[in-house]
């Protein structure tokens, strides 16, 4: 909604409900910490990779990151998702390399596919734990999303912000994108900003392409031999990987965004010159292996994360697994 990150008559028409669905909000959580309202402990540490507001903020990339990081010094990590998007006849539900990610989730594919780590999908993500530690002997669980979730206990909250939109106008659904205030950035352990260094940032989290990889032939090449392209995107900010192409001086002939999550067909793309380089993100290609052409590539992006509180925040985890 554009509107939410500019000062839109609409949004102030919306703050009526905005306050309600604050109110709503407030107590929930009020009742969680009071334990009326039941919650999940797990028997491992649970660390959340979040959002406070709506839209792609970058939380995929930034959980596969920690799955490595943690990974590289020994820890063994699960993950579970609600799986958004998802139409599997079953939950909870291990995602496989191969799966089709109409029943698996795109993200959950992705995740799986990058990392090699077990990922269970469930909106119940109680189900989604016990499952994962009934078969794999995990360290640790990341939940991708679930900040807002408080029927699961966490140990660590970690909260991704596209450093550009921000908290857009800083309002509460509808009126804004806000799931919760901003008020709550103050209880998280960790705020991560996407592209660049804000006012609630620990770390700034980049995101770097280096090769794309053809769809059909598996063939890598550096991005620097491409000079014009098309281009998709179905992300919550299409824009983002638009301009991080023509950052790296790839002329855009055209481009397409589509809505994230966005299940896609062949008749999808029939606009696009078949002699043109494709683009796309590597979240896109998970759903288009089936039907890609000879010239359709996808930009995996690699997260840079580091300072020391960056240090610090994977000590604080490797200390919760040792009790």
């Amino acid at each position: 909604m554009n509107f939410w990150y500019s000062n839109s008559k609409i949004a102030y028409l919306l703050l009526p409900f905005s306050w309600l669905f604050g109110l709503v909000s407030v107590v929930r959580r009020w009742l969680f910490q009071q334990n009326i309202l039941k919650s999940y402990r797990a028997p491992v540490p649970v660390v959340v990779v979040g959002n406070l507001s709506v839209g792609g903020n970058g939380k995929t990339p930034v959980t596969i990151w920690l799955v490595e990081q943690l990974q590289q010094r020994g820890l063994k990590c699960g993950v579970i998702s609600r799986g958004y998007g998802s139409k599997s006849e079953v939950y909870p539900r291990l995602v496989k390399v191969g799966d089709d990610p109409i029943q698996s989730g795109d993200e959950p594919l992705l995740i799986a596919q990058r990392t090699g780590v077990p990922v269970c999908i469930s909106p119940n993500r109680q189900q989604a734990i016990e499952l994962l530690l009934r078969q794999f002997p995990c360290d640790v669980i990341i939940s991708d999303d679930g900040l807002q979730h408080y029927k699961l206990q966490r140990d660590i909250e970690i909260v991704v912000m596209d450093a550009e939109r921000g908290l857009g106008n800083g309002f509460l659904l509808p009126a804004g994108a806000l799931r919760e205030s901003a008020e709550r950035l103050n209880s998280v352990d960790f705020v991560i900003s996407n592209g660049a260094e804000n006012q609630y940032s620990d770390a700034v989290m980049h995101l770097v392409p280096h090769y794309a990889i053809n769809l059909v032939t598996k063939e890598k090449r550096e991005l620097t031999t491409f000079k014009q392209v098309s281009a998709i995107a179905g992300i919550g900010n299409p824009q983002r990987f638009f301009s991080m192409l023509q950052g790296l001086n790839i002329e855009l002939i055209s481009t397409r965004a589509f809505q994230d999550h966005q299940a896609y067909n062949a008749e999808l793309f029939s606009q696009f010159d078949k002699e043109q380089p494709l683009f796309m993100t590597e979240k896109d290609a998970v759903k288009c292996g089936q039907f890609a052409q000879q010239n359709w590539w996808y930009v995996p992006v690699e997260a840079h994360i580091s300072g020391q509180k960056a240090t610090a925040l994977l000590e604080q985890i490797i200390t919760k697994t040792k009790g």
